[in-house]
């Protein structure tokens, strides 16, 4: 089965979906191991970002086949459980209080592709093979692609994964508003790299703040955004010291020391 490796560069910690051989399939064994990389993440506060990516040439398929095997026999004892707690971790992992960033080596699909869409960022390589492909074998998606999808790239394209079993390039990802960027597979460390860079520097409590409204945008009117973002904007710097601090070491042209972390 699938394991899970976390380990931690400066400010990022990169979650490795280690199953080469399996294509990084999921499995109960793997959820585990994905919470626990969270709730690693969410206990060091020097953390700025989390990566997501796969070990070999995937990403990551989905559902394990053996395991999804056992899934079929025992639908309401073994599959819907199974389902729901990658709703839950995909959940959790949307509204993860650092950014994350899916790092798309290769093949996703079904889950896999499910799994991207809950990150926060999406570089892929220029190889890599994207495709939602539940209908293909006759399932409803059921963590999120149906939801997730639309908002991201817009229904017509959703509906092109979806219903039609549309692939993507790493390319084509970028065109359609699912990637930041596409680069070649041995490039893709660099790359991630350069934008967990960009996010080191930046206060833990603002970005969680941000990333909070950000997630609420889709699914609130503007008027109700805007008194969102007034609340949360009083409510910080009522509570937090970091927009004082910003503006002393811009002043005192220094690095500044973020109390949040």
């Amino acid at each position: 089965m699938t394991t899970v490796d976390a380990t931690v560069t400066g400010t990022a910690m990169t979650v490795t979906l280690n199953g080469p051989d399996r294509m990084n399939s999921l499995s109960p064994d793997t959820l585990d191991g994905l919470n626990a990389a969270l709730d690693a993440a969410e206990r060091d506060p020097a953390l700025t970002s989390l990566v997501i990516t796969g070990a070999g040439r995937a990403f990551c398929v989905g559902m394990d086949i053996g395991f999804l095997g056992e899934c079929f026999a025992d639908p309401p004892g073994v599959f819907l459980p199974f389902i729901r707690r990658y709703h839950e971790f995909l959940d959790r992992l949307e509204a993860l209080p650092l950014p994350s960033v899916a790092a798309v080596n290769g093949l996703a699909r079904a889950g896999g592709f499910e799994l991207l869409l809950a990150c926060d960022f999406v570089i892929a390589a220029d190889e890599a093979k994207v495709g939602d492909t539940h209908s293909d074998f006759g399932i409803v998606p059921g963590a999120g692609a149906s939801q997730r999808a639309p908002r991201k790239i817009g229904d017509q394209r959703a509906r092109a994964l979806l219903l039609a079993g549309r692939w993507l390039t790493g390319p084509e990802m970028v065109d359609w508003g699912l990637a930041l960027a596409s680069v070649p597979r041995a490039d893709l460390p660099e790359e991630v790299a350069r934008l967990t860079d960009a996010l080191g520097d930046r206060s833990r409590a603002v970005t969680a703040t941000i990333k909070r409204l950000l997630n609420a945008a889709p699914d609130v009117t503007l008027a109700e955004g805007l008194r969102l973002e007034r609340e949360l904007f009083t409510r910080f710097h009522e509570e937090v010291a970091d927009a004082d601090e910003g503006y002393r070491a811009y002043v005192e042209k220094r690095r500044p020391v973020w109390n949040s972390r």
